[in-house]
């Protein structure tokens, strides 16, 4: 599991999620505008629109808000225009960072996110200098927690589904599951008819190599542009390559939840 996807599962544990929710109706909203101007209104006929809809109606967006933000899209209702941008650039240790966003205002999403690079001590860099470190897969997390089977059946039937890669991470009391982004809604459904209960399914960049980050201010350093990338209301999704070792990251999760 990539350090990102670890820090993402303790966050995921941890948050208040009642005091960011209106933040990720945000977000959601604006990824089914997008999904459905791009592709149409027919979640049926659109697979981006309906991993869309499912990722907002897990997180209990009313299905008026969902129905409202897929008519904008499709031009059904007037509202801002939004565009799609993917940013790189570097952060504290030399770590790659991705970031994909959505904006309706490119000079304004431009200026704010280049100061948040420098203000945590992290650099935003050209087009195409660190999107090559990543591939776009599918990422199934199962948490082992209340599973009615044992892990080594959950692993072999995702293997059975259609899964790229399996692991299991026992600092996280986890399996990840890796497919082909046109395999994830099959995969994850045969993982549901089996009973097994899926934390997330989502389309992710999951990095090639990872770099090591080992001195604690570093760590504390780069989770905390990481945050305030992912706290911007246009910011979609952030990918990142760095490994921090499992007993750093709780620590500095700990530390973080108590503040």
């Amino acid at each position: 599991m990539s350090g990102h996807s670890k820090w993402a599962n303790i966050k995921h544990r941890k948050a208040k999620v009642d005091a960011q929710r209106g933040k990720l109706f945000t977000k959601l909203g604006r990824e089914l505008i997008v999904a459905a101007r791009l592709g149409g209104g027919d979640p049926e006929a659109n697979p981006r629109l309906k991993l869309a809809v499912q990722r907002a109606r897990e997180a209990n967006m009313p299905m008026e808000s969902i129905q409202r933000a897929i008519q904008r899209g499709t031009g059904e209702i007037a509202g801002a225009s939004y565009e799609e941008m993917v940013y790189e650039g570097y952060g504290p240790g030399g770590v790659a960072i991705l970031l994909n966003l959505t904006t309706d205002n490119r000079n304004r999403t431009a200026a704010e996110i280049r100061h948040l690079f420098a203000r945590h001590g992290g650099s935003l860099g050209e087009s195409g200098c660190v999107a090559w470190m990543f591939a776009s897969r599918g990422l199934i997390t199962v948490e082992l927690d209340h599973q009615a089977l044992p892990a080594d059946e959950i692993m072999l039937y995702a293997i059975e589904a259609g899964a790229e890669d399996v692991n299991q991470h026992e600092e996280d009391n986890a399996i990840e599951v890796v497919t082909r982004p046109e395999d994830l809604e099959a995969v994850k459904g045969a993982l549901l008819e089996k009973g097994i209960q899926v934390t997330a399914a989502e389309v992710s960049m999951l990095p090639k190599t990872t770099v090591p980050v080992t001195e604690p201010e570093v760590a504390r350093r780069l989770l905390r542009l990481l945050d305030a990338l992912e706290d911007h209301d246009d910011v979609q999704a952030v990918y990142a390559n760095f490994d921090i070792p499992a007993g750093l990251m709780r620590e500095i999760a700990e530390g973080i939840a108590a503040s």
